[in-house]
């Protein structure tokens, strides 16, 4: 009896620990930054070097990019509200994403690589607009509360 409570033991450390290295840890938060409300086409997430599907309700984290494909199209709400769509053949890195009202911690730098975005600020624009960056090739964009149209030609 003792060795089967041993071994029953040692297949669930083994089991909590392949899990614990295939989940990524996400010291800032499990949340994320936000979640995916709609998908049309081909349309991706690219993460820590690896392309997932997108799908309505997966959770995007900041460092992530999203990317359409020619028929693809791809929206985003943010954990302040700030809704972000892309259009096809497009790309956005979420360069970073601090939305903590509690301890008055913000920060957003979206970076439009290529392609077509619409962007409608959230609530950090209200209460922090000065730490909103919205990166181009060409250009950078501070937001006092907006709605805006983006194209980067590649």
């Amino acid at each position: 009896m003792t060795r089967l409570r041993w071994s029953i033991g040692v297949d669930v450390l083994v089991v909590l620990a392949v899990a614990a290295i295939a989940t990524p840890v996400r010291a800032e938060d499990a949340s994320g930054a936000g979640r995916i409300k709609v998908v049309e086409g081909a349309a991706f997430v690219v993460r820590q070097s690896g392309t997932i599907p997108a799908q309505p309700g997966a959770v995007v984290f900041e460092s992530d990019s999203l990317k359409t494909g020619a028929n693809g199209r791809i929206g985003v709400t943010l954990k302040d509200d700030t809704r972000v769509s892309l259009g096809p053949s497009s790309e956005l890195k979420l360069q970073r994403f601090v939305y903590e009202p509690g301890r008055g911690s913000f920060g957003m730098i979206l970076q439009f690589v290529r392609g077509v975005a619409a962007y409608v600020s959230g609530r950090m624009a209200k209460l922090s607009p000065e730490s909103i960056r919205l990166e181009t090739p060409a250009a950078i964009v501070g937001v006092r509360g907006t709605t805006l149209a983006i194209r980067v030609d590649p």
